[in-house]
């Protein structure tokens, strides 16, 4: 990302609605679709499971979930019960994955409403006594640790939970549906990590099968193994990050993987005014003007979401992207827009990009995640419920004219 100084600026328009909203992320779910059918391509003949956790990575549950189902996903996975919940409550029915637990999880209302439930290892009798209460067997998928350290069973205690749950299934209590793990370097494609998890996950798989597991679903892969490593696709590809039209991989861009950034973040300009050289700007007056300059006041800060680290980071007003200087407040940031001159009055109101889909080399989630020293992931997740979301292309494209 390169900035520049602009000696005469041109202020954006926004049109099509009587009303502007003064902060907003658009969500474009025409792109969502897109992602989604190019994972689809991809992936065949497995299929796509989108990963709609964390309100889908800031960009909206329920949208993103209808818009994913439409373009061809067959599975929804998500982290929480809770979240899994307030998808059925919108009348989604397709099959759910939810896989993180605490002893406070509602397993009871679960069952009911039909949602997989991950195991690990600990939840399994509560599943159980669940189904029991429910008079309904519960749906799990068997997860074991190939190597990330996190959830799942230990290859040591894999026979032990496998022989557990077909116990269960014989009883008539439960139904092993899947069998599942998670790769911890796929984004790194050169480390044979990936390598040694895919040949634990294998031997897992032959274990459950030897003890008369016959699952609908062994699924393995994330975005970028999806995107990778053919031979983890399994039956079934968890896609998250790249649903949204981001890239995983360190040097590559969205578009060089087919993808389209599905997020906008935009506000207007909230105030501009002409300050001498050697101006001070923001908290801790770390930054100070080096000439004659107007200031741009954004209005958006970390109550929004922006990394309060990522001075620097790019906001673009019509075609000129500059950095922010100073300290990034809670409720706002600074750009310094340089000698704009008799033109500072019209900036007032004009449309500051945060982030886009980098058309026309317009700021990206990837160019604020560098100036945080953090992944893509995080910065739009990120972005709080103080930003309203608005969606562009919500209905599905054979219903629209």
């Amino acid at each position: 990302m390169t900035y520049e100084a602009a000696a005469s600026f041109e202020p954006a328009t926004t049109s099509g609605s009587a009303t502007v909203l003064e902060r907003s992320a658009v969500i474009d779910l025409d792109a969502v679709r897109h992602n989604v059918r190019h994972f689809v391509a991809i992936a065949s003949p497995a299929n796509v499971m989108a990963v709609v956790k964390a309100d889908a990575y800031g960009h909206g549950a329920v949208q993103v979930a209808r818009a994913a189902l439409d373009a061809g996903a067959r599975w929804l996975g998500v982290a929480h019960i809770s979240e899994a919940l307030a998808l059925r409550a919108a009348g989604i029915d397709a099959p759910l994955l939810a896989w993180l637990h605490t002893t406070e999880s509602n397993f009871q209302a679960a069952v009911a409403a039909g949602v997989d439930i991950g195991i690990s290892g600990w939840e399994l009798d509560a599943v159980v006594a669940a189904a029991r209460e429910q008079e309904r067997p519960a749906r799990i998928h068997l997860k074991v640790d190939t190597g990330l350290g996190r959830n799942g069973a230990t290859i040591d205690q894999w026979d032990e939970l496998v022989g557990s749950a077909m116990e269960y299934q014989d009883e008539g209590l439960l139904r092993v549906v899947g069998i599942f793990s998670h790769l911890a370097v796929a984004d790194e494609p050169h480390r044979l990590e990936t390598d040694e998890q895919l040949a634990a996950f294998r031997e897992a798989i032959a274990v459950a099968e030897d003890a008369g597991v016959d699952t609908e679903v062994r699924h393995l892969a994330n975005t970028p193994a999806t995107l990778s490593r053919p031979d983890t696709h399994f039956d079934l590809v968890r896609v998250g990050l790249g649903l949204y039209g981001l890239s995983p991989f360190e040097g590559q861009n969205s578009a060089e993987l087919g993808l389209r950034p599905a997020m906008t973040v935009r506000t207007l300009v909230s105030n501009c005014k002409r300050v001498p050289e050697g101006q001070g700007v923001s908290y801790g007056l770390n930054y100070r003007t080096p000439r004659p300059s107007t200031l741009g006041l954004i209005p958006l800060g970390y109550a929004d979401g922006v990394p309060r680290v990522a001075t620097g980071g790019p906001v673009q007003i019509g075609e000129i992207t500059y950095p922010v200087v100073g300290r990034i407040a809670m409720d706002q940031m600074v750009i310094d827009l340089g000698g704009v001159g008799p033109a500072e009055a019209g900036l007032r109101g004009a449309e500051a990009i945060m982030f886009g889909d980098g058309t026309n080399g317009g700021p990206t989630a990837d160019d604020w995640a560098a100036a945080a020293g953090t992944n893509n992931y995080e910065i739009v997740t990120r972005i709080s419920p103080r930003v309203p979301r608005i969606y562009a292309n919500e209905a599905p494209e054979a219903d629209r004219p």
